[in-house]
Parts: C-alpha cells; sequence; structure tokens
C-alpha cells in the first residue's frame, strides 16, 4: 500500500468518523433529553447482545473476505476474489438470520435471564431485524476495504449515521404527537432505520459494480472449496472475536448489578450507567475517530511490508505512529481534565458526566496508543497474542466491577478501566520488543 493510498484512505475514514461522531453528539443530547439517562442505560445495555450475536455470525468471515479477496487482487484473479465475496457474505448472512430469529423469538429469556431487565424485551425483537442488515452492508464495507476503496465506508458511515439521527427524530415527533411515551424504542428504531437504509445503498452500489465488470453470482466454480477456504481463516477469528464479546457482555450484565450493592436503586443503577456508557465515553472516544481510521489502513500497510521483508519500513511507521498516537492522548487528557466540568455542563447539562469525563481523561493515551498497538501486532499477524492480552485487559475490568464498584461506586469501574488500559499497552509494547528481527527488528531508537 503506498503512502498515498494510505493517508487519503485515513483521511476519508476520518472526516466521515469525526462528522459521524458529532452528528452522534447531539443525537445524544438529544437523547439525554427526550428519553433520560435511565433511557440511555437500556438502551446501551441491549447493544452488547447485538455484538455478541454479530461476532459469531460474521465478524471471522468479514475478516476472511477482507484477507482472501485483498491476496486475489493482488495477483490479478478478479473474478475469484468476487467468487469469495458472494459465497462470504451468503454464509454470513444466512447465520445472521438464524441468529435475529433466535433473539426476536426469545426476546424474552434473554431479557430477563441474560440481561436481568424486563424492559429491554421489546427492544431485543426490534433490534433483530438489524442484525441480518447490519451482516449484509458490513461484508460490503470489507470487500471495499479489500480493494483499498476506502471512500465508499466513509460515504457508507456518514448516510448510517445521519438516518440512524433523522428516523430517531421523526420517531420522537410521531410519539409526541400522538401522545405517546418517548421512551428507548426511539432509539433502537433509529439503529433498525439506519441499518436498512445503509443495506439498500450498499446492495445498489455493488449491484453497478458488479454489473460494469459483468461478474454473474451463479457461475462460481468449485464453490465448497471456496467456502472451506473462507471457514478455515474464519474460524480462529470468530472464536477470538467470540470470546472477547462474551467477556464484554458479562462486564456490562455486572455492572447495575453491582452498582444496586453499592446501595442504589434498579433506576438510579441505570441512570449512572446510561451516563456512563452514553455521555462520558463517547465524549472520550471522539479523539479515537483518528487512530481508528489510520489502524484500518495500517494493519493491511504493515502486513504487507512483512510480505516483503520491508523490516525497516515496519519498524519506522511503527515508532511514528506510537508517537503521534502518545502525543493525542496526552494532548486529550489535558484537555477533558481542565475542561471536563464545563462539557458536561454545556452538551449534557450533567455535571455528573463532567466527572465522569475528568476521570475518563487519564486513560487517552493509553486509549489511543492500544489502538495502534493492536493493529500492528494484527498486521504481523500476531492474532493470538493480541487476543491473550485483550482477555486480559477485560478480564482485570471484570475484577473491578465484582469487587470495587460495590464499594466505590462506578468510580471502581472507572479506576479499572485506567488500570487495564494501561496493562493492555505494556503487554503490546512488550510483545513488539519481543518479536525476532524476522517480525519486527528492534533498535536503540525504540
Amino acid at each position: 500500500m503506498s503512502k498515498k493510498t494510505f493517508f487519503r484512505g485515513t483521511f476519508l475514514l476520518t472526516c466521515a468518523g469525526l462528522l459521524s461522531r458529532i452528528m452522534g453528539f447531539f443525537y445524544r443530547i438529544f437523547l439525554s433529553h427526550t428519553i433520560g439517562a435511565e433511557g440511555i442505560g437500556l438502551f446501551q445495555l441491549v447493544l452488547p447482545l447485538q455484538t455478541l450475536l454479530l461476532a459469531i455470525t460474521s465478524s471471522g468471515i468479514q475478516t476472511a473476505l477482507s484477507r482472501l479477496i485483498a491476496a486475489h487482487f493482488a495477483t490479478g484473479e478478479h473474478k475469484k476474489a468476487r467468487d469469495f465475496f458472494c459465497l462470504g457474505t451468503l454464509l454470513a448472512f444466512l447465520f445472521s438470520c438464524v441468529a435475529s430469529s433466535l433473539l426476536f423469538l426469545k426476546a424474552d429469556f434473554f431479557a430477563v435471564q441474560i440481561l436481568r431487565e424486563v424492559r429491554t424485551e421489546e427492544l431485543l425483537r426490534i433490534l433483530a431485524f438489524s442484525l441480518p442488515l447490519a451482516v449484509l452492508h458490513s461484508c460490503i464495507n470489507s470487500y471495499y476495504f479489500a480493494r483499498k476503496k476506502a471512500a465508499f465506508p466513509s460515504g457508507m458511515q456518514f448516510v448510517e449515521q445521519l438516518v440512524r439521527v433523522g428516523s430517531s427524530f421523526l420517531l420522537y415527533l410521531i410519539c409526541v404527537s400522538n401522545n405517546l411515551p418517548v421512551t428507548a424504542m426511539i432509539a433502537v428504531g433509529g439503529t433498525l432505520a439506519s441499518e436498512l437504509a445503509a443495506s439498500i445503498l450498499s446492495l445498489l452500489v455493488l449491484s453497478l459494480h458488479f454489473r460494469s465488470c459483468s461478474h454473474r453470482i451463479f457461475q462460481i466454480t468449485k464453490p465448497f472449496s471456496d467456502l472451506h477456504e473462507i471457514l478455515r481463516t474464519a474460524f480462529p477469528v470468530t472464536v477470538n472475536r467470540l470470546l472477547l464479546s462474551v467477556l464484554a457482555a458479562i462486564e456490562v450484565v455486572l455492572i447495575p448489578q453491582r452498582l444496586q450493592m453499592y446501595g442504589v436503586s434498579s433506576s438510579e443503577a441505570l441512570s449512572i450507567y446510561g451516563i456512563f456508557t452514553g455521555l462520558a465515553l463517547p465524549c472520550i472516544l471522539f479523539p479515537a475517530t483518528i487512530t481508528n481510521s489510520a489502524s484500518v489502513m495500517l494493519m493491511p500497510s504493515v502486513a504487507e511490508m512483512q510480505a516483503l521483508g520491508y523490516q525497516k519500513r515496519i519498524h519506522y511507521i511503527t515508532v511514528q505512529t506510537l508517537r503521534a498516537s502518545l502525543l493525542l492522548g496526552c494532548i486529550c487528557t489535558l484537555i477533558f481534565y481542565c475542561a471536563g466540568a464545563f462539557i458536561g455542563d454545556l452538551l449534557f447539562q450533567s455535571p455528573t458526566a463532567g466527572a465522569y469525563i475528568q476521570t475518563l481523561s487519564f486513560i487517552c493515551p493509553f486509549l489511543y496508543l492500544n489502538t495502534t498497538l493492536t493493529s500492528i501486532l494484527h498486521g504481523l499477524g500476531q492474532t493470538g497474542r493480541s487476543l491473550v492480552h485483550s482477555t486480559a485487559g477485560i478480564l482485570t475490568r471484570i475484577l473491578f466491577v465484582v469487587f470495587a464498584i460495590p464499594v466505590y461506586g462506578i468510580r471502581g469501574y472507572l479506576y479499572g478501566i485506567l488500570f487495564s488500559e494501561i496493562l493492555l499497552s505494556g503487554l503490546h509494547i512488550y510483545a513488539l520488543l519481543m518479536q525476532n528481527s524476522k517480525a519486527f527488528p528492534i533498535d536503540k531508537k525504540f
């Protein structure tokens, strides 16, 4: 991947991400004023379950598609690359339809037995319809990322956020005009509408592309051999994502329960959780748009350079990105710590959100750094080691959830996040330093 392609892709993804996050901030403000902190807490409670189901049904297949499509396009086998895309997307879509049906039919079980909140049942039923749509347009995004065409995914990200905000506002107006209660249902409805719009538009653009290259979906040669290759590549990635998603879901379910042990009511626990995850944390994650975009382009770039034996170039790019990530993190720490209270009052009219922002500000250098480090490890083929590190970080947070929240309240979890990010940074850096000279040369400048 050339420098021009890398920086252009990063720029496009960053611009789309920043616009989406800006809209997201106004969206969070809108939700905080319409459904309240408790409603946001209910909405945030169901999202990890969606993430878990997506990890099971499609995350590994999407990664496999990116690798296989990129490899075959690089060797000039364009038809083979498109065959892999069609088979992998169909497989992921079928898996997601099964998961969607299960979630819809057993929503009461998931709400009561898993999430421990009966009010999430209807939210889960609506969210179930979004699973196949999310898988569909995510696989299409993978196809374009593999071809180093970042403009299409960037545009889809912007459109998706625009539809989400607009449809939620429309649902709010409908509820008000009909004297209906405004609940977290408008947020879930907005999510479903955004996935539907992104899927339809993605399919339309893809169909025009396939027509221009005269590709016929039903003329795939050796489909079973290709499916075996997709599954062989996807299985370890799926296991990794599944484990991390399960641990993250456990963490999310435990937080409101442990907050009640701290001495707050169920309603207060959801409000605290909603302010933390729906207001304060997105504020901290806003600058991460830059490092996230760079990481998307960095991983295939590092993998390509490793295959070509450009070890010094890998070393140079790694050092530069680490410096940039740390610099961005330190600047954001200073801004969020000094202006956290002001941001909380100005944007959310919530002194509690401002206090959380100030506490979370200290994770910025490590959070942004870990995004880059994880991408580099994946580019070097160290996905297993990255999984071990991520698991250690999540387990650390779960320990703080179990033991610190009942004593210190939500601040116990904030401290857990800080400690886990520091631990993750240390493990990632140690792994890079321990790479042998063939995988990652080390010199005194590191």
